[in-house]
């Protein structure tokens, strides 16, 4: 019986049809799996499969219809279930126990179109019913949509004052507004005809007749492998929550993903809402800003003045080193001078030393004239860069404010287009 089971399998992989019986093949009392081979056999070759299912279905109702779903879903022949089936087959699902892998392998199915259109809105309806929207945070789907941390954009009438883009009341609307066109994108990435056409590694609908081993990895075989004694054991299973999320994930399986928006739609209409509020808060007209590590407050009409100066003051505190009076010059000149006097009534050596003491002396005191001198030019650059960096910031300030309007608009745009994709849904696909 399991060997003719796992040729079976083999068999619908690879080009949707059923392999002769295998001699001696008889039926097993109590066992669900010989009757519900007869059955699909019969399906497959369009006799009545009413007996040997309902023998099935008496031993074992739900695997029955798991492994026939299962199975016709694989051959490329969904089509030919019966619309209770899938219910019988599916179960109940819950927030509190994890997805069991036949409830997934019939959602992945569903979600690629192997039972039409029925089988996806059946899946739809198993979802809504849960509200599983409600029970994750709004953050998490959107970092499942667009994943990692929100980062400081810099619009272009900051590229000149990147550190401006960093104060709160700048970058809020920069980064909602980025944030909200990426969010778009994905969206529009995941409901795109051409994305939802991609082929699968394992496309249900067997149209390339690809070789069972194409589908020793895909989740449907896998469980129809284990129903039928053939598999080894089962893998974790997961949340609906986790599930749903990693659907949504960059790469993640197109039909899966067009699914799981469908659900998230609710959670990301909201989402859009706020970041295109965000996007539209008014610039400030003042703002208080660092510029050389000093923060000098900005009008509309220039930088204040009363801050201005206050950094100036701090620059020439900061800028000036303190210098004690040129005690050592003073001795040597009055040494020096006094050995000028004492040559005229003594040795000539005296005028010499005296004429060096004073010349050490006034060395000194070009030195000490060359730092003071030094540090006014370095005040004089720095309060002039402030100025000017001031003046640019408030013109910078300005730019903000006239491309707010232009990013307000395009958020707006953002935002109808991402409520009319998640609107539209799987149907897309």
């Amino acid at each position: 019986m399991h060997r003719y089971a796992e040729a079976l399998l083999a068999h619908l992989a690879a080009n949707g049809t059923a392999p002769h019986a295998a001699p001696g093949f008889r039926d097993v009392p109590g066992y669900w799996l010989p009757p519900a081979v007869e059955a699909l056999v019969a399906i497959l070759s369009g006799d009545d499969p009413l007996e040997p299912l309902s023998r099935a279905a008496g031993r074992d109702q739900q695997r029955t219809a798991l492994f026939l779903c299962l199975a016709l879903a694989v051959s490329g022949q969904g089509s030919r279930i019966h619309a209770s089936w899938l219910g019988t087959a599916f179960g109940d699902l819950s927030l509190d126990r994890p997805v069991s892998h036949g409830q997934r392998s019939l959602w992945l199915a569903a979600a690629r179109g192997a039972y039409g259109p029925a089988g996806k809105i059946f899946v739809l309806r198993k979802l809504d019913a849960l509200a599983v929207q409600e029970h994750a945070e709004p953050e998490q789907w959107v970092q499942a949509l667009i994943p990692g941390e929100p980062t400081v954009v810099v619009p272009p009438s900051l590229a000149d004052f990147p550190e401006m883009a960093e104060i709160p009341e700048l970058a809020r609307p920069s980064m909602a507004a980025d944030r909200l066109a990426r969010l778009r994108g994905r969206c529009a990435e995941i409901t795109s005809t051409r994305q939802a056409e991609h082929d699968s590694t394992a496309p249900l609908d067997n149209s390339s007749a690809s070789p069972a081993t194409t589908w020793a990895e895909d989740e449907p075989l896998a469980v129809l492998r284990a129903l039928v004694g053939a598999g080894g054991p089962a893998g974790p299973m997961a949340s609906l929550a986790t599930y749903l999320l990693d659907d949504l994930r960059p790469g993640a399986d197109p039909h899966l993903a067009a699914i799981a928006l469908h659900v998230a739609a609710p959670i990301l209409r909201g989402v859009a809402e706020e970041l295109e509020a965000d996007s539209s808060l008014d610039p400030p007209d003042t703002l208080t800003v660092p510029l050389l590590g000093h923060r000098i407050h900005l009008r509309p009409e220039g930088p204040d003045q009363a801050s201005l100066a206050a950094a100036e003051t701090s620059i020439i505190t900061e800028g000036v080193v303190p210098r004690p009076r040129p005690w050592a010059a003073m001795v040597l000149i009055v040494v020096g001078v006094a050995c000028l006097v004492g040559a005229a009534l003594a040795s000539s050596l005296l005028a010499a030393a005296g004429v060096a003491m004073i010349g050490l002396a006034g060395w000194q005191l070009w030195q000490r004239r060359k730092l003071v001198e030094a540090d006014e030019r370095y005040v004089a650059a720095q309060v002039g860069e402030l100025k000017e960096l001031a003046e640019g910031a408030v013109w910078a300030l300005h730019a903000y404010a006239r491309e707010s309007d232009a990013r307000a608009k395009q958020a707006a745009d953002d935002a109808a287009e991402l409520t009319r994709l998640v609107r539209r849904g799987p149907r897309a696909a």
